[in-house]
């Protein structure tokens, strides 16, 4: 595995382990960590509010006694903190949570705006950090981020900062923190670490079918995944790529790509060849969502990224394609998660990295997925595949 800064290329992001009955699936989460340790991956990526997360990462680092050998990052919910007691509050549940007494890279989470950390300074900030550093507690401070280039470049310069996460990718060159806010941050010296690198996917299975040729029909025989990762370690401003790993194929995979890239190999052709595989994404996305669920849960339960999914791939697959999806996932749930219960409360939005009008766009996309004659034919099905057997078991998914 290669390494930048002594950090490996590869880092796993550790918010999309599986699940099972609803819970982490401990033992499977245990052994993809692992392999992607023994494969020299060192950078583990969790955060507050991943439910759940910080203390599987927690049992997994202390049954391993590997603590002292990889980059542990966490995060502040900066958006939670009132006061200067609530800071405290935060850190010591996650030291107990990831059952240790430090943290290597502690990040103010999603910031979005500058106004955010001036109103951390007013809480003391600056001086809790200090503090934390002199106990030993925080070896490196970041943030990470979601929005303009122009905010992040203001958040950049207000702090001694010794690292940044954001979400960059050949689709994102020139949205959020950018090429620019990246190279900015690289010029710093400090590392930049890059979370998003396949969109939450979408630059994987929800490609459209014509990209999907294109590249499989390229002599490079190179996968949808292993282009994109290639694109971000070509950039000497990259330090590592944050991956939600969750198979040992996939972490097998993505190590050897990591031990294979190398910054600057990147030809012209292949350049041009990515650009045109971005601009068929560009001309099919209606809806500029990763998956990344910021924005839920909704509280009136509607299943907003899986809405926008099926939206897309009405576009990228086909309206039959999108239309059948939104019947196998949306309509057929025996709780109601469709766009006719959005009640506009705005509070997805607020929370949306992507900062998307949600409320209209899930009044788009169901104009799309659900006109008259589809809504009609769902409501019957679901009345004859679930019938009065499904309401004795609201948790039931039909697909």
């Amino acid at each position: 595995m290669q390494t930048r800064k002594g950090i490996s290329v590869l880092g796993y992001g550790c918010m999309r382990f599986s699940s099972k009955n609803g819970k982490v699936d401990f033992d499977k989460a245990d052994k993809e960590f692992m392999r992607a340790y023994e494969l020299g991956v060192n950078y583990f990526d969790t955060a507050y509010i991943y439910p759940g997360n910080e203390e599987i990462v927690g049992r997994i680092i202390e049954k391993n006694n590997i603590r002292d050998k990889i980059n542990l990052a966490t995060k502040l919910p900066q958006y939670l903190v009132k006061n200067r007691a609530a800071l405290d509050k935060y850190f010591d549940e996650e030291l107990k949570r990831l059952r240790t007494d430090y943290i290597d890279y502690y990040l103010m989470h999603h910031m979005t705006d500058h106004t955010q950390w001036e109103k951390l300074e007013s809480l003391g900030i600056r001086e809790w950090i200090a503090e934390k550093k002199a106990e030993g507690k925080i070896r490196h401070v970041g943030f990470s981020f979601h929005g303009t280039t122009e905010e992040f470049l203001q958040i950049l310069n207000a702090y001694d900062w010794e690292m940044c996460l954001v979400q960059y990718n050949y689709v994102d060159e020139n949205t959020q923190a950018g090429k620019a806010g990246v190279h900015a941050a690289a010029e710093k010296g400090i590392p930049v670490m890059i979370m998003e690198p396949l969109r939450g996917g979408k630059l994987v299975d929800l490609l459209p079918e014509k990209a999907k040729q294109k590249i499989a029909e390229d002599p490079h025989g190179w996968s949808p995944a292993e282009w994109a990762f290639r694109w971000l370690w070509n950039q000497e401003d990259v330090t590592c790529v944050l991956s939600g790993m969750n198979s040992i194929e996939m972490i097998e995979e993505n190590c050897r790509i990591a031990s294979e890239a190398q910054a600057g190999s990147f030809t012209d052709e292949e350049q041009q060849f990515l650009s045109g595989i971005k601009q068929i994404i560009l001309d099919t996305t209606k809806v500029n969502c990763t998956g990344c669920r910021y924005c839920m849960p909704c509280p009136k339960g509607v299943n907003i990224p899986g809405i926008f999914s099926c939206y897309n791939h009405m576009y990228s697959e086909g309206k039959r394609s999108g239309r059948l999806e939104y019947f196998q996932t949306i309509a057929l749930r025996i709780d109601p998660c469709d766009a006719s219960l959005c009640i506009k409360c705005g509070k997805c939005e607020q929370h949306c990295p992507q900062s998307l009008p949600i409320r209209e766009k899930l009044v788009e996309a169901d104009k799309a997925l659900n006109p008259p004659f589809v809504k009609a034919y769902n409501k019957l099905a679901k009345r004859v595949m679930v019938g009065k057997k499904g309401n004795k078991d609201k948790n039931t998914q039909i697909s």
